[in-house]
């Protein structure tokens, strides 16, 4: 029996970067926001964004997860981790961890102006 996959979006970025670090996920249509987890860079934020979306996952006891983001930085280093079972740096490490233990079906590239956890973070700082 084939299962669809609950796609799950995060986002992560700092104000200015470097700076003060928020991120977002949102899990069917309900958008979780984090705010001052520390002093860091955009990647950084985006390395907590998906950390953050594969521990709301197993918290929530979901299976068969797609977590899309908009960092190609990360999702192409967090593929490679999952695929060699080998980390580049701490962020990755931390993700690898979380994932031998559940991971995930697909991680994968979405453009910014589709990303809802993206959205949801811009919704707080209006231009």
């Amino acid at each position: 029996m084939m299962h669809d996959r609950l796609k799950i979006f995060f986002d992560g970025g700092c104000r200015p970067n470097p700076g003060r670090m928020e991120i977002a996920v949102v899990v069917r249509g309900v958008a979780h926001l984090f705010y001052d987890l520390g002093h860091g860079t955009n990647s950084d934020a985006e390395w907590l964004a998906l950390i953050r979306a594969l521990e709301l996952a197993r918290s929530l006891d979901l299976s068969s997860v797609e977590l899309i983001g908009d960092s190609t930085e990360v999702i192409r280093q967090a593929n490679s981790a999952m695929s060699t079972g080998h980390a580049v740096h701490g962020h990755a490490a931390t993700f690898l961890s979380l994932a031998t233990k559940a991971p995930p079906m697909r991680i994968r590239w979405i453009k910014r102006q589709q990303n809802l956890a993206g959205i949801a973070l811009a919704a707080r700082h209006p231009r």
